[in-house]
């Protein structure tokens, strides 16, 4: 068989299987349980088994190209859009980040005790069908399609299955969601239209931009509209208020394929697209950037520390951490944005698995009300163990992802003069994650326990976590340790993709133990892990 033919089949049954599973499950009210679990891990396992056997089959040396490629004609041919596919090393690593996050929020949901089960998988699953097509896309018109066609599950499961404040919630996401998305849609729109280009594909509008490049006004307001949009989506500072309180009210599923790999679209967008293709614009933008990513890391980490309940603690944990990505995306260079995809990676990881802990937490202690738990150690010593493993990752901790991506971050802030300075505001980010995260898990596991809390502990009403809690966990902390430990599988093809989106940047092999920086004076020193 060919495997060209096989690869870019793949590629699209990653779409294909979790779509078809989805739909199959909204009409399947009356499945039984065995069936919906079937038809449920084969959607997300056969996408997770998608991706694992591409990334094992991806050519870093095509660099510039994308590996699979497949384009099918949608009857829009006139107008530049393809149903076109394929993965580069940019867009490799979330797409993989995609498929594990997916059956770990599967695995989990499928104990869940939603009502309507069957309509609480199918939602997910069609989510999980716009996630991978959101990184498949080469064509823009798809990638934007495919992250919509994501959203809108997320809006319905928060509306029936949220905590209470849930419509709140809701409305006000959808109210930033839909004016990101709109600034997006436009800034996409506008650089097609001044490009000249005759397809929407992001392949042919860089080969059309590398001999005719935009002008620098044309190019700083659409990266303007890109910016802006794609901050939105990421809740970037002070345009963040709707994700804590959306992840606080959000189910278990919905918060960890949204928080932990939906989110990442805007950063996604911003490097692979707006970046690279409008460089002078983005330099004209960098104080901006520069200076709402410290928002995120420092204010945004000051409420944090604020936070008594748990499930708004991890909300404002994640929004803040993505001020790290930001600094690695305004250096402009390849280290700042190699270690901005390994920390998207790290932190979809990490979030992911601190949301669904924190369920597991709720179902034992009836509350997220951190002042009313305490010594949940003695009762469920492997929760414990994953919940302090989550948040040192979170953190930063040597060995998990979390820390080889803040790490690259801070070497390219370090490479340039001109983001030196972002290096103490950084670092201090890092101390605030330490103060709230330490002290969440000594509140929860290691404290005394509250009155009420002392009260469940009688009979077998406090147990450790179950089969069915375990094995998601397991998944997503594995992962952790492995982009941690081996970040050269991610960051190889990553590395060789950047350094030819930015060719005046630096070439990044801090995974090999080496990284080459640039320096003013025009020459290449070499920085040692």
């Amino acid at each position: 068989m060919d495997t060209h033919f096989l690869h870019s089949t793949l590629l699209l049954g990653s779409i294909i299987a979790p779509l078809l599973a989805g739909v199959a499950l909204l009409f399947g009210a009356s499945f039984g349980a065995s069936l919906r679990r079937s038809i449920t891990l084969a959607g997300f396992g056969i996408a997770l088994l998608a991706a694992v056997i591409l990334a094992a089959n991806f050519d870093a040396a095509l660099a510039g190209g994308y590996n699979f490629e497949t384009k099918i004609d949608t009857g829009l041919s006139a107008v530049g859009i393809f149903l076109h596919l394929g993965l580069n090393g940019i867009s490799l690593p979330l797409f993989l980040l995609a498929g594990v996050v997916g059956l770990a929020a599967g695995l989990y949901a499928l104990h869940s005790k939603a009502e309507r089960p069957h309509l609480y998988l199918g939602l997910l699953l069609i989510m999980q069908a716009g996630l991978m097509g959101t990184f498949a896309s080469i064509d823009i018109f798809f990638f934007y399609f495919f992250h919509e066609f994501a959203l809108i599950p997320t809006f319905i499961m928060i509306g029936i299955w949220g905590g209470a404040g849930r419509r709140a919630a809701a409305m006000e996401m959808a109210v930033y969601l839909t004016l990101g998305a709109l600034l997006s849609l436009i800034g996409l729109i506008a650089l097609y239209a001044n490009s000249g280009a005759e397809s929407f594909s992001l392949a042919a509008l860089r080969e059309h931009l590398a001999g005719q490049p935009l002008g620098e006004v044309v190019q700083s307001n659409i990266f303007a509209l890109l910016f802006f949009g794609f901050g939105i989506l990421v809740a970037i500072f002070p345009l963040h208020s709707w994700a804590p309180k959306a992840y606080a009210m959000a189910p278990t599923g919905a918060v960890m394929l949204h928080a932990g790999v939906l989110k990442k679209f805007g950063l996604y967008g911003l490097l692979q697209i707006a970046a690279p293709l409008l460089p002078d614009g983005a330099a004209n933008w960098f104080p901006w950037i520069a200076w709402m990513a410290l928002g995120n890391l420092l204010l945004i980490g000051l409420v944090t520390l604020a936070q008594r309940d748990l499930k708004m603690m991890l909300g404002y944990s994640s929004v803040m951490h993505m001020g790290y990505a930001f600094l690695g995306i305004a250096t402009f260079s390849a280290i700042g944005a190699g270690g901005a995809v390994l920390m998207m990676v790290a932190h979809g990881l990490s979030v992911a698995l601190l949301f669904m802990l924190s369920t597991c937490i709720h179902h034992r202690c009836n509350t997220f009300n951190m002042d009313e738990m305490g010594g949940l150690a003695s009762k469920a010593p492997l929760l414990s163990a994953l919940f302090v493993a989550a948040t040192m990752a979170s953190i930063g901790l040597p060995g998990f992802g979390n820390f080889v991506g803040e790490f690259v971050i801070f070497v390219s802030l370090g490479a340039d003069t001109a983001t030196r300075w972002l290096l103490a505001p950084a670092a201090l980010g890092i101390v605030l994650s330490a103060i709230y995260g330490l002290r969440a898990v000594a509140s929860i596991f290691f404290g005394p326990p509250s009155e009420a809390f002392r009260e469940r502990w009688t009979g077998d009403a406090v147990t450790d976590l179950q089969n069915h809690e375990k094995l998601p966990a397991v998944l997503l902390l594995a992962s952790l340790l492995f982009v941690g430990l081996l970040p050269g599988v991610l960051s190889g093809p990553a590395s060789a993709e950047l350094t030819h989106l930015y060719p005046e940047a630096v070439e990044v092999s801090v995974f090999d133990q080496t990284v080459r920086g640039e320096t003013n004076a025009g020459q290449m020193e070499d920085v040692h892990e």
